[in-house]
């Protein structure tokens, strides 16, 4: 069992606290959080064992997991690499491309294993962790070749009694998968939630009408801007790709309407549902 410093206890980090605990993995769990309020709720649901600076828990620590917004994951794990010994070092953010090229830079860099559980919810704070979190989800390690080899076995192994599938990806095309299946679909949600709330002004008809498909496609709109504004921003290019792709599409289904093509409204909604040979 090992001592693990956690930097940032929202979802991931208060969920990768709870299971680690849970899997008998952790002897003991230090917090480290900026947002007091974050903190204390930490201590009192049991998350954390104590809160502690930066410096002194990532002394304490076997392992160090940092769980904050991409745009400051870069410089935490930057800071954190400067101040270790042997430890090891892991993000779980979902945007790999600039936090590996600064830990490329990092003499350290060996001790760093860069992470994206394929994980999450809308929710957000130490309320929102859960100890069911990662079961059965996958588990993306990038530029797994700059990780030392027992670093990289401690953490494989980890994410495995952690009960993930563990793929691996080179930083700048985990980012570009990620836009495509996940950052996108944030951005449809929010976007979507914006939509309804423009033209339906009547908020009892959105609650007493709202069907489960329109619930579960603007789930993801509930989620934090201080989450999804860091990662768009570092993502841009590739968001910005397939944000336009998305676009195009939309205006295929636009026109198809506007000229009452049925046909090529039909053909768009079947060759849609091919995504059911991969998605079962």
């Amino acid at each position: 069992m090992m001592v693990v410093t956690i930097i940032g206890i929202g979802l991931i980090g208060g969920s990768m606290a709870l299971c680690l605990r849970e899997k008998g993995l952790a002897a003991r769990v230090i917090g480290v959080e900026a947002n007091a309020d974050h903190a204390s709720r930490a201590l009192e649901l049991g998350i954390v064992d104590e809160i502690l600076p930066l410096h002194e828990a990532v002394s304490k620590a076997d392992l160090i997991v940092v769980s904050v917004p991409v745009t400051a994951a870069t410089r935490v794990v930057a800071e954190v690499l400067n101040s270790i010994t042997k430890q090891v070092v892991i993000d779980v953010g979902s945007t790999k491309g600039e936090l590996c090229r600064e830990a490329d830079l990092s003499p350290n860099r060996g001790r760093f294993v860069a992470t994206h559980p394929m994980w999450g919810t809308e929710f957000s704070g130490p309320e929102a962790a859960t100890t069911n979190a990662f079961t059965g989800k996958a588990l993306v390690i990038c530029d797994r070749h700059k990780s030392d080899p027992d670093a990289l076995a401690m953490v494989e192994n980890m994410y495995r009694l952690l009960g993930m599938h563990l793929l691996n990806m080179e930083a700048g095309m985990h980012d570009i998968h990620t836009a495509y299946i996940s950052h996108i679909s944030h951005i449809t949600s929010f976007a979507l939630a914006n939509t309804v709330l423009e033209k339906e002004r009547e908020e009892d008809a959105i609650f007493e009408l709202a069907s489960a498909g329109f619930e579960s496609t603007v789930r993801l709109a509930k989620s934090n801007a201080d989450t999804w504004v860091p990662v768009f921003m570092q993502n841009k290019e590739n968001v910005l790709d397939v944000l336009n792709e998305h676009i195009t599409q939309l205006r295929k289904f636009k026109a198809s309407l506007e000229k009452e093509n049925w046909d090529y409204l039909r053909e768009l909604i079947e060759h849609a549902n091919k995504i059911k040979r991969i998605l079962k």
